[in-house]
């Protein structure tokens, strides 16, 4: 059953150069428990879906069309204070960059007991602090922090990058969101403590029954946390499917270049394939197919129309090579 739905969603930002088209027609399901991670280059659309999601996106971006149902409710329909009851109990957002993502001045212990209080206020009941101390340990426990006792009388800045995502993770779980959602939380990460993020993710939607929309500009970390995977590129849809059959049988040209260029075990393969050209301006994108011209299998068409999503086996693939 899904918990989120998101159809024909088109989205731009007015700046004073022009207007970016930023999202067109973004259409896709979340289900209860599913991962689904979105992938695309640096400008591909992938942190304004997640911030449009969370209605979170700047004054200068506007939502054109389409829907964004979450648990049945039409979030775009929302008033300013109806979507901030949503937020936290009800879609939790971690960020990029960690070091920014927590109050400098307050020691975690309060950062996290203020999670608990808002929870306990949208579910009706009192507030215990020795209760709420309990519980912050314990889900300290869970995102495998190491000494949570001491780690929550400290501020900020005494902890590491890898142990303040843990502590926003930590924060989402506190509240019991229905969805996670994760900006490419580890990329400002060493890899190390990525590849433990990224596990940790993973265990905890199977132990607590979330749904995750995590972004990332790394194909392969797809096949590290995704149930399904879906490919951006410059504000469209491409490809969107499990992550077995995307990962091992991609339709999209533009999948298929980013899977033949991630590093393989061997160093004497020779170079790394690239995708030539480089992602379109959105204030002019390109007509038609927006890949089209870095595209090795173009044709006329591709530059005259967008093709429609098409269902090959169990991928859904935007292109004219599969017939339309």
């Amino acid at each position: 059953m899904a918990l989120l739905e998101v159809k024909d969603l088109s989205i731009i930002y007015r700046t004073p150069f022009g207007i970016v088209n930023a999202l067109n027609d973004i259409t896709f399901n979340i289900d209860k428990g599913e991962s689904l991670t979105v992938v695309g280059e640096s400008g591909s659309g992938k942190s304004t879906l997640a911030l449009a999601i969370a209605r979170l996106l700047p004054p200068n971006a506007k939502y054109v069309s389409g829907s964004i149902i979450f648990d049945n409710i039409d979030l775009l329909k929302l008033s300013s204070d109806e979507m901030r009851k949503i937020r936290g109990t009800g879609i939790f957002m971690v960020f990029q960059e960690p070091a920014t993502s927590l109050n400098p001045v307050f020691k975690v212990k309060d950062q996290l007991m203020e999670a608990v209080r808002i929870r306990y206020e949208r579910e009706g009941n009192i507030f215990d602090e020795n209760k709420a101390i309990s519980e912050i340990i314990s889900v300290l426990k869970d995102v495998r922090m190491p000494d949570p006792e001491l780690i929550i009388e400290r501020y900020p800045h005494q902890l590491s990058g890898g142990q303040i995502q843990r502590v926003m993770i930590a924060m989402g779980l506190l509240m019991r969101p229905k969805l996670f959602i994760a900006d490419e939380p580890t990329s400002a990460l060493d890899v190390t403590v990525q590849a433990q993020i990224l596990r940790l993710l993973k265990d905890l939607k199977r132990e607590y029954g979330i749904s995750i929309l995590f972004i990332t500009h790394d194909i392969a970390v797809a096949s590290i946390i995704a149930d399904s995977v879906m490919v951006l590129y410059a504000g469209q849809l491409m490809e969107l499917g499990s992550v077995k059959s995307v990962m091992h049988e991609p339709k999209h040209p533009y999948t298929q270049a980013l899977l033949s260029s991630i590093p393989r075990i061997s160093k004497t393969e020779g170079k790394l394939p690239i995708i030539g050209g480089s992602v379109p301006n959105l204030l002019n994108p390109p007509p038609g197919c927006r890949f089209h011209p870095r595209c090795p299998f173009r044709m006329d068409i591709c530059s005259k129309a967008v093709p429609n999503l098409t269902k090959v086996n169990d991928i859904y693939v935007r292109c004219f090579l599969y017939g339309q």
